[in-house]
């Protein structure tokens, strides 16, 4: 039985599609759910030219972070869901966003994750990688995987 479903939300179809799959679980096993979401602004420090450029650079993806966060929770909280919400800043270029879910998944601790997955293959899998295949070979809880439309 699940107490604790973590879910990585990032505000793509493919997320919220594993949201709501998480949501239907944690009713039916009455569990609490934790929604992460990681901005990773390494790459800010490789291509912006200013500190100026860069502070805007980081707001903006903080900012668009929290709200989806924010937008994430209040449609847990409007299903009956016990929710919180945790938002991990990755400013190391070591850390990965997948080493961060799995780390939180631990320290909640979760006893599921359920990821979404946009099931990308071929060139656009290599270029971009998958967080949720690094998160797959690292958990060490269970991983429920939802695969986009």
């Amino acid at each position: 039985m699940y107490k604790h479903i973590l879910v990585p939300v990032d505000g793509s179809d493919t997320s919220n599609r594993a949201l709501a799959e998480a949501m239907k679980l944690a009713k039916e096993q009455q569990a609490a759910l934790r929604l992460v979401h990681v901005v990773d602004e390494t790459p800010a420090y490789m291509t912006t030219d200013t500190a100026y450029a860069l502070a805007d650079f980081q707001k903006a993806m903080r900012d668009a972070g929290e709200k989806v966060l924010a937008t994430c929770a209040a449609t847990a909280r409007q299903a009956g869901l016990e929710v919180d919400t945790k938002f991990v800043i990755l400013e190391v270029l070591a850390q990965r966003i997948c080493d961060a879910i799995n780390e939180e998944a631990k320290r909640w601790p979760a006893d599921l994750i359920v990821i979404g997955t946009h099931g990308r293959h071929g060139f656009n899998h290599l270029l971009l990688g998958s967080v949720a295949e690094g998160v797959i070979r690292l958990a060490t809880k269970p991983v429920l995987v939802i695969r986009g439309s």
